[in-house]
């Protein structure tokens, strides 16, 4: 009786031993017509034995690397994608991510804080800026009071923060109050006049012919 341990190891596990040893088998063919069918079958039967993950992007072109790597890139055999894998494909690492570096001062608004500034000094002065800085201002706020709830801070550190963010740029009103700004509610749609009167006389015509209609069955 043969042990597995005394088998040749399996290069992935999880499609077996026939899978492999149909890899072997077909690395012996001479014919590469018939090599190359013989692997798409090979392929297409491990796509059989993982249902799940059929709707995974680009799972075939990981099949077909599979099939390379346990034939020991000894293969005479074109992928669908054409591009045909190679031992270093196993070594390559991807490039390291470039962390943004920033010299930004007071970090703990964060990024957006910074970006919404340059954009208000991209805009036109005017009432319109001045509303969009007041906005800045609130959300500076709300954003030292997330990070740091055991820390009061007044509007006084606030504003002084976007003047120094803004280089001298933005300057809040000293009288404006950033709590009172955020809980504002925007002011709500007055219902239309004409369109309540009109619904009151179409309700009260409908009335009378309603009423007019009865009378003329009990005739």
């Amino acid at each position: 009786m043969e042990y597995n341990s005394q088998k040749e190891l399996l290069v992935i596990p999880e499609y077996g031993r026939n899978v492999q040893l149909l890899i072997e088998h077909a690395k012996t063919i001479e014919n590469p017509t018939v090599q190359q069918a013989f692997v798409e079958k090979v392929v297409n039967l491990m796509h059989q034995m993982h249902p799940q993950n059929r709707n995974i992007d680009d799972y075939r072109e990981k099949l077909w690397k599979h099939v390379f790597r346990i034939s020991n890139y000894d293969l005479q055999v074109s992928p669908p994608s054409g591009i045909v894998p190679t031992p270093d494909d196993i070594v390559k690492k991807p490039e390291m991510i470039a962390y943004p570096h920033s010299g930004t001062k007071f970090r703990h608004y964060g990024q957006n804080v910074h970006s919404l500034i340059q954009k208000a000094l991209a805009m036109e002065p005017g009432p319109v800026r001045q509303g969009f800085v007041n906005v800045i201002g609130t959300y500076m706020k709300l954003a030292y009071r997330t990070w740091n709830k055991e820390h009061y801070v007044s509007d006084e550190v606030i504003k002084g923060d976007l003047e120094s963010l803004s280089n001298g740029a933005f300057v809040l009103d000293a009288s404006l109050s950033l709590d009172k700004l955020a809980n504002s509610s925007p002011p709500r749609k007055r219902p239309n006049k004409r369109t309540n009167s009109n619904n009151n006389s179409n309700s009260h015509s409908n009335k009378n012919n309603n009423h007019r209609n009865k009378n003329r069955r009990k005739r």
